[in-house]
This record gives C-alpha cells, structure tokens and sequence, in this order.
C-alpha cells in the first residue's frame, strides 16, 4: 500500500500501521503455542500444520468446532480489561473438541472491531494463546478487522475455530453409554461464556455497573463476572487412554439438562441430584438480584457444572480422583437408566440431537 493510499485509509477509519503494530506485539505469545508441526511461523495467508502422523491411525477423524464468547466482551470493554477473554474463547473451541475424544490441534482466531489499539489486540490474543498453550494446542493464524462505523471506537467482538483428531475406534458418545453409568460433574468456575445477556440485564435493572463493589459477590461486579472459564482439555485427554470414559458433555448455552441430554442414546435417561452440589456465590447473587430462582435459571447458566463425563461404574472413583488432582472439583451427579421413555416435562435433545432425557432434582445444597 502506498503512503497516500494509506493516509486515504486512515482518513476512512482504517490504520493499517496499527494492525501491523498489535501484530509484532502478539507474535511472541502466538509463536509460543508453537511445535514442530507448525510451519511457516506467523503471518502467513493461512497457517501450515503437518500431519504426518496421521499415517499412523487405522482412520483418523477431524473434529472442528467454532464459537465465540457472546456479550460477555462487553464486560472486558466495560472495564477495559482484555486479558481473559481469549481464554474464555479458547474454552468454549477447544473444550468442545475433547468432547468427542479428539486432541485438538491448531486453532485460528479473529477479532473485529471499531478501532485497532495495538496492545488491546495483544491483550486478547496473548489470553488466546496462554490457553492454547494449555492445552495443547497451536495457534497458527488469525485476523484482526477494522470495522469504522460499524462498531465503535471502543468495541470489538472475537470468534475462533479450532481442528483437532481422534480414532474412529476411540470416538466417545452417545453410542457408548450404557445403562447403570456414572454421570461425573465436573466444576466451573463461573458464569463461563453463556447467559451473559441475561447477566447484563439483570444488573441493568437493578441499577448495577461493573465496577461497583458488592459484598455478597465478594468484590468488584465486573471482576467477579470476568472469572475465565476453566480449561477442561488437557486432564481430561490424560483421562482418556486408560478407559471408562463413555461420553462428556460441555455444559454451555441451553444449560444442564439440554446438554447433558444430546449425549445420551434414545430411550435413556437421568435423573440429576442438585442435592450434590451448591451453585456458587455468583448464581446466587443474580438469582436474588433478579428475584427469582436457581431453578428458573437452569436453561441459561451453568450453575456450577462446566464440563460432564459418563463413566463406567467401576471407573468412576478412578475418574474423579484424577480430575480432584488435576484441580477440577468433581463428583457424581447422577446414574444413567434406560427404560420408558419420561414425558415432555424433561429435557429431550437440544441443537437438533433427538437424544436421551434428563432432567434435574431435589433441592441445591446450601
């Protein structure tokens, strides 16, 4: 581009020293994420990642998943912090990928917004590639959009994809449940990335801006709401060479229930015990704020159950001993049965899976 080519762009709202900028101050945090099979380093027109070792499967199978991180940037923008989105963005790609048994591999992410501020963009990605490196996986690409009069000046909005692998023998799901199996409940760590729209409302209507103080939240509103959502990748792939593991299931939009339920074969069932786990501070909060109840917001947030495996019965002690040690609080939630199909009070497939049906019981502990 020449220079008055690029005045007349920055004159538009388009500062492409600036892209060039915030990419030398990511490129140290990205190059970090990278092993022997990534080729060709950083800011190539597509990331190069060898394969080879895919010679070795009996048939190899792709996973890939893309998300985003929803309204919660708004919270990041709100209190311009923007060091813990990327990891959230890395959750909800990358913890999607080990739900069917794979190993994820690379990811590529992309950033859009109203004006490029060099080290904001390096703040986001250096979360981004902090994750990666968590788990395993590479990141080999990205792309940041100025986007004047679209979004403003302050606003961005990011998204990513990420590959990953597994042996067609290996594939965990719903062909593998069996009757009698363990549902193992899996902590989060927060509010995750889902339901922040209902967050922001509430808070809205209760006259609540993300830097007030709150006692009953323990701190800073928008701090305790901007809690990363906790990385499930990398114990749970240690957990998968030795067994037992049948399906997981990433606790994310639609909540529990609906989740859980797409994992499950027709014609089964379960029944989740709340008496096994208390929500944290931060669902009960909101919950009172909005005056209404845990259980009303059970098709929104998580409640504290990020991530569910079902395990077989003799594995499941095993299991949750490894993910308690790994720093993943655990416990069983629950037994699979199959039998008659429940009726239509009870979460039934989700996201077009006419899976099995769950639905929740008794009362949370307090």
């Amino acid at each position: 581009m020449t220079e008055d080519s690029a005045a007349s762009y920055r004159a538009a709202g388009v500062d492409t020293a600036a892209g060039d900028l915030a990419v030398e101050l990511m490129k140290a945090a990205v190059s970090n994420t990278h092993g022997p099979e990534v080729f060709g380093g950083v800011g190539g027109f597509a990331g190069l990642f060898d394969v080879s070792f895919l010679k070795n499967f009996d048939r190899p199978l792709l996973a890939t998943s893309t998300d985003g991180v929803g309204t919660k940037v708004a919270i990041a923008q709100a209190l311009d912090k923007h060091d813990t989105i990327g990891q959230d963005l890395v959750g909800m790609v990358v913890d999607d990928i080990v739900v069917v048994g794979a190993k994820p591999l690379l990811m590529t992410d992309y950033i859009a917004c109203g004006k490029v501020v060099p080290a904001r963009i390096a703040d986001i990605v250096a979360g981004i590639a902090r994750a990666c490196s968590e788990t395993g996986t590479a990141l080999v690409g990205g792309e940041t959009a100025e986007h004047p009069g679209l979004l403003g000046p302050d606003d961005y909005d990011v998204a990513g994809a990420a590959v990953g692998a597994v042996e067609a023998g290996d594939l965990l799901g719903a062909h593998r449940v069996a009757d009698g199996d363990v549902v193992v409940a899996m902590a989060s760590s927060g509010v995750h990335s889902n339901g922040f729209s209902l967050v922001r409302h509430i808070l809205a209507q209760r006259g609540v801006t993300y830097t007030d103080h709150s006692d009953e939240l323990g701190g800073v509103v928008g701090e305790i709401l901007l809690e990363p959502t906790r990385l499930y990748t990398t114990p749970l792939l240690d957990l998968l060479p030795h067994g037992g593991v049948h399906a997981i299931s990433h606790v994310t939009g639609g909540g529990i229930a609906a989740n859980l339920a797409r994992v499950l074969p027709k014609g089964s069932w379960v029944e989740l015990e709340r008496t096994t786990w208390s929500p944290p501070a931060v669902f009960r909060v909101l919950s009172e704020w909005a005056g209404s109840t845990l259980e009303s917001a059970e098709g929104t947030w998580n409640l504290g159950v990020g991530m569910i495996a079902l395990v077989a019965p003799d594995a499941a002690a095993r299991v949750i001993a490894s993910l308690i040690q790994a720093g993943i609080p655990s416990w069983e939630a629950g037994r699979v049965a199959v039998g008659a199909k429940p009726d239509a009070s009870w979460a039934q497939g989700a996201k077009g899976v006419d899976g099995g049906a769950v639905r929740l019981v008794g009362s949370y502990a307090s």
